[in-house]
């Protein structure tokens, strides 16, 4: 009906267009490999719970256990309300160093 060739015809004779349709497809299909989720995101995702508890644990332990010290050195020693202060700020010394100590620890 229409003896004329179609447009696309001539593009694929052309060693460039083909080149370039063969590097476009390989950059699709490492884009798509690297954007697939793989099994090792929801290790890197547990790591991470497991080390927020961690750090949890240690600020409310610091806190509440110096507390606990500092009232019970109150209680005997008649000495309200500073030694419930003086350690409890101990305890948040020593729960913030041991935070500082896990956030510059090296990923294994």
């Amino acid at each position: 009906m229409n003896d004329e060739p179609s447009a696309r015809d001539p593009i694929a004779e052309d060693a460039r267009i083909d080149a370039l349709e063969a590097r476009l497809k390989a950059a699709r299909e490492r884009e798509e490999e690297r954007n697939r989720p793989s099994g090792t995101a929801s290790v890197g995702a547990d790591e991470n719970s497991r080390l927020a508890s961690k750090v949890l644990s240690d600020l409310i332990g610091g806190i509440g256990g110096g507390a606990l010290v500092g009232w019970v050195i109150d209680r005997f020693a008649g000495t309200s309300p500073w030694g419930l202060l003086v350690v409890m700020f101990l305890g948040i010394i020593v729960a913030f160093r041991n935070i500082i100590r896990i956030s510059s620890r090296p990923p294994d």
